[in-house]
């Protein structure tokens, strides 16, 4: 079933052309940040030295910290035989290496992927999602946990993020910046009026970076909701888990929502949620988008 569906559907042109335009968007305001920073005689080589090592340390260990502050822990085929084999099964029919599974022991229904390849990567799902879904809505929330490691989403949204990371240290640290000469060390008035443009477009980049990378975030969602229908064959059971997760994250307490707020770009459905135009700041699209595009998408493969 899934290997006929993915040769009936097609790419979604409309999501991948704004996908590029988020991401040469993105392009350019940092070849712009560059070329002030060059301009104003910046000598930015240790702001970057350091958000390089930054990322990378992000790049190389986020799966181990994101799966230490969730509480998660590595199981095997013994501990979890069924969730094993159906995360092998969807591994094999997306085309990647299985990767290792994790189980938060929390009630609270989620699921994320991580790691920084698809050679190095673990899914995690929580005992409440196991115990709230039925078998074939776990499996969609896996798949769609799939696509995003075939996308390799972590390494790119980290990539993403690099010079809004540069732009946002330049701006906290501006009064480092000054007390130490400005930007190219020299205490005169030019090098401080230099410092100064290069503080108001570091805040300017960041700003415009920041809307950007969360769109880029909600789009990538989008693509791996998509990849969870092709790789399922069934879109209505991601559908049916996306409802169902939603409908029970609205019951937990906000206080206890809160406490893994921080982990809402790694989550199917953020813990934390707000209608109308704070989906511009969200990393993910409303249930209500998400869903209409997953009816289009069925459509779309019942209709050829």
């Amino acid at each position: 079933m899934a290997r006929s569906a993915r040769g009936r559907i097609g790419t979604d042109i409309g999501l991948s052309l704004r996908m590029f335009l988020t991401m040469a968007l993105l392009a350019a305001v940092y070849t712009f940040f560059m070329w002030v920073l060059w301009s104003a005689g910046a000598g930015p080589v240790f702001i970057i030295a350091v958000a390089a090592v930054m990322l990378g340390f992000q790049y190389f260990y986020s799966d181990r910290l994101v799966l230490w502050s969730m509480k998660a822990r590595i199981v095997g085929p013994g501990e979890e035989p069924q969730l094993h084999a159906m995360l092998e099964r969807l591994a094999a029919q997306a085309d990647l290496p299985t990767p290792k599974l994790a189980i938060v022991d929390t009630m609270m229904p989620n699921a994320f992927a991580t790691g920084r390849n698809q050679k190095n990567s673990v899914v995690a799902v929580t005992r409440g999602l196991v115990h709230r879904l039925d078998p074939q809505e776990v499996e969609a929330v896996i798949a769609h946990e799939l696509a995003h490691i075939k996308h390799r989403d972590v390494a790119l949204m980290t990539l993403a993020g690099f010079f809004a990371t540069v732009a946002s240290m330049i701006v906290q640290n501006y009064y480092y910046l000054m007390m130490f000469g400005g930007m190219g060390g020299r205490r005169d008035d030019r090098n401080g009026n230099a410092a100064a443009l290069v503080w108001v477009v570091s805040l300017l980049v960041w700003l415009i970076s920041y809307f950007l990378i969360r769109a880029l975030s909600r789009y990538r969602e989008f693509a791996a909701d998509r990849g969870a229908a092709i790789i399922t064959g069934q879109p209505a059971n991601l559908m049916s888990a996306l409802t169902k997760i939603s409908g029970a994250v609205s019951r937990i307490p906000e206080q206890d929502l809160r406490r893994v707020e921080g982990m809402n770009a790694f989550f199917i459905i953020p813990a934390l949620r707000r209608g109308g135009l704070s989906e511009l700041f969200s990393t993910h699209p409303s249930l209500e988008r998400r869903l209409a595009n997953l009816r289009r998408i069925e459509q779309e493969m019942h209709g050829r």
